[in-house]
């Protein structure tokens, strides 16, 4: 299995997601931050319990790790990758890029 791109923009996500393609995507905002905007379907980790909660990542299929605008899911993704998952990639501009190019009636903060 080849390695995911290291980024992918949230029209790649959206497609990805509307054609049906078998994609996780971990949110890593914290509970506060989820509570206002999110995306259904995703799972959500805050960024500090992710290495003790890594056993419910999947290994064998893309995994688009989230946040607000895109730093602490990159961290994230680096250190996933760091750690075997090889099928991590960034979004980038995350929850706020999706809210203002795909959905944007969607809330914002």
């Amino acid at each position: 299995m080849t390695d995911a791109p290291l980024e992918i923009g949230v029209a790649e996500l959206d497609s990805w997601r509307k054609s049906g393609k078998d994609v996780a995507v971990l949110d890593v905002r914290e509970d506060w931050e989820v509570g206002t905007v999110s995306l259904p379907g995703t799972l959500n980790i805050p960024m500090q319990q992710v290495p003790l909660r890594v056993t419910e990542l999947p290994r064998d299929k893309p995994l688009v790790v989230m946040c607000h605008h895109g730093g602490r899911s990159r961290q994230v993704t680096g250190w996933l990758r760091q750690n075997g998952f090889t099928q991590a990639t960034n979004l980038a501009g995350g929850i706020h890029a999706w809210a203002e190019q795909i959905e944007p009636g969607m809330a914002t903060y």
